[in-house]
């Protein structure tokens, strides 16, 4: 475990404009610094970096985040890599505490479970490395020891309880171990290894750390793939496979390729093919689909041409249409028969594969022909279903104009005319409408104007009397701040603040906060005046609705309906007022 104090001083000490300038090249903007975002494809520049602060902020795709955090999402670390990485860039040893897995909390963080799931990979990958099986499996899959530690690709052992040698002094013992579902429980509370005789890939997620594992069986036997259960680290909904290692080719290509399987991705990766992706298990879910959005604007699924192949293809058409944009687009590509990823790019080669691709069928064209294979077109009762059924999907589809072209296809293929359609399924015809004034953006609250000064010189947050704030999300963010701040070095940096809250609840309010707060182009030396004046101001409407409170109480009642705690401070308050 690394020591919390290492890592603030290493914020310190770090320079973020110069870390994200070997990268990305930065030009000054004002009081910071901007460039077109690693992060997404965009021609105009919406990545900004805040050398006073140390913190970046895309206004495009929301990327946000330390020095740290760059590296993490930049180039796929996790979050130990990335602080060695850093260190190393200025020339310190990274020092690292041992720790008493018995004496966690019953509650552990997040960072707990973790820090156990990269112990258990390490644990993993050095196994591998001793299994002649394991080795000769995957040579006999084609994979160079190259491949195999960019996706850091492991082995778990025969034994029941192998694992038990990463965690010594009853380390497997802890319940991070069982919560993180690296182990099971027997009826008699005997523990014994979740995967065992089994190649491990490690499902990384965007901030580079392992979430968890899926297995696959050496050989013959059941089930064939084993993933981790979800856990408070891992929602299989929710994450893509290879998507750390793609990150790169992603940003080059603009395009990515969902497969199905681990073996998939890497297998193309091993052919030259680094913007596959893989769903774990499941179906692909909304929540796929706006990820891969936010790295790109072209996605193609690459699936068996079987039933289930098809199946699977229409659920993700289904979970793609509120998500879809003029800007972005999907595909589907369905291989031939026995045929998956793996198989055809051993057999065929990159060319043959990155040509299927090429030639994708539009989701238009898969919507149409799925629906029209339901219908006797022949028949009135067939053209009138090809419509109903079609209806839901296209009340469904976020961009109109995608919308309007398959309305004149439905059109032609039903025999209905294309205001008939629209009619029908309850589509408005797209006419210009007259530009509507822009309303005005409401001013912030007080307190939100509080909460995002404080977050660019936290001990700010010291001088706020929380009892005058209402309950709300800015409140909340306070109270964090001073919750973490006897934690952080005097004076600390917004950076050093926002490690301490890495996979907090409140994150991402907090990055929002922040974002806003760059935005405000403040010096150093104006941020406390402007602080000190919204407190000011704060505290005076709160004086003002409070004497207007007790002057209605008082002529309702007189001030004999006033107690005496609130007769003194309403003779306080009207010699205020008079001053």
């Amino acid at each position: 475990m690394i020591p919390e104090s290492f890592i603030q001083d290493l914020l310190a000490r770090v320079d973020i404009v110069d870390l994200i300038d070997r990268h990305v090249r930065l030009k000054k903007a004002g009081a910071n610094y901007s460039a077109c975002c690693p992060f997404h494809s965009e021609k105009t520049p919406s990545f900004t970096v805040s050398q006073t602060k140390q913190f970046y902020h895309c206004f495009g795709c929301g990327a946000h985040g330390t020095a740290i955090g760059f590296l993490m999402e930049f180039q796929g670390l996790g979050f130990v890599e990335a602080i060695r990485e850093l260190a190393s860039s200025i020339g310190v040893a990274v020092p690292e505490e041992q720790r008493d897995y018995n004496s966690a909390p019953k509650r552990e963080s997040l960072r707990d479970l973790t820090e156990v799931m990269a112990r258990a990979g390490d644990f993993y990958r050095e196994a591998l490395k001793k299994s002649d099986k394991a080795i000769n499996y995957l040579k006999e899959r084609g994979l160079s020891g190259e491949t195999a530690a960019r996706f850091g690709i492991g082995y778990a052992p025969e034994g029941w309880i192998s694992l038990k040698s990463a965690f010594p002094g009853g380390g497997y013992d802890s319940p991070q171990l069982l919560h993180a579902g690296l182990v099971l429980e027997s009826e008699e509370g005997r523990r014994y290894d979740r995967f065992r005789d089994r190649i491990i890939f490690p499902i990384i997620n965007a901030k580079g750390d392992t979430i968890a594992f899926g297995g696959r069986i050496i050989g013959q036997g059941e089930p064939k793939y084993l993933n981790s259960p979800e856990t408070p680290l891992f929602e299989k909904g929710r994450e893509l496979f290879g998507l750390p290692q793609a990150r790169q080719t992603l940003r080059e290509e603009n395009r990515a390729i969902v497969v199905e399987g681990y073996m998939d991705v890497v297998a193309l990766a091993q052919h030259g093919v680094g913007n596959a992706l893989a769903t774990l298990g499941t179906a692909t879910t909304r929540e796929h689909v706006q990820k891969l959005f936010r790295q790109v604007d072209s996605v193609v699924f690459c699936f068996d041409g079987d039933a289930a192949g098809r199946k699977a293809a229409w659920r993700a058409l289904e979970n793609s249409l509120d998500s879809l944009t003029e800007q972005k687009s999907i595909a589907f590509v369905f291989l031939p028969e026995r045929e998956d990823p793996d198989s055809f790019i051993r057999k065929y080669g990159k060319s043959a594969f990155e040509r299927l691709i090429r030639e994708a069928t539009p989701l238009s064209s898969f919507l149409v022909n799925e629906i029209k294979k339901q219908c006797d077109l022949a028949s009135a009762e067939g053209r009138a279903r090809l419509i109903a059924d079609a209806k839901p999907l296209l009340l469904r589809l976020a961009t109109p104009f995608l919308r309007l072209q398959l309305v004149k296809q439905l059109a032609e293929e039903s025999g209905f005319s294309q205001t008939e359609v629209e009619r029908l399924c309850g589509i408005q015809s797209y006419a210009p409408k007259a530009a509507l004034a822009k309303p005005k953006r409401a001013a912030p609250s007080l307190t939100r104007t509080l909460a995002r000064l404080a977050l660019q010189q936290p001990e700010l947050a010291l001088k706020i009397p929380l009892e005058l704030l209402p309950p709300s999300e800015e409140r909340a963010v306070l109270e964090i701040i001073l919750e973490k701040l006897p934690r952080l070095p005097a004076e600390p940096s917004y950076a050093q603040l926002r490690e301490q809250l890495r996979g907090h609840p409140q994150e991402a309010a907090l990055d929002a906060l922040a974002s806003e707060g760059i935005q405000l182009q403040l010096a150093e030396d104006e941020i406390e005046p402007e602080f000190l004046d919204a407190l000011t101001r704060l505290q005076e409407n709160r004086r003002r609705a409070e004497f207007a409170d007790l002057q209605k109480k008082a002529g309702r009642f007189g001030l004999a309906g006033l107690s005496a705690a609130e007769k003194s401070r309403y003779s306080e308050l009207l010699r205020e007022k008079k001053q």
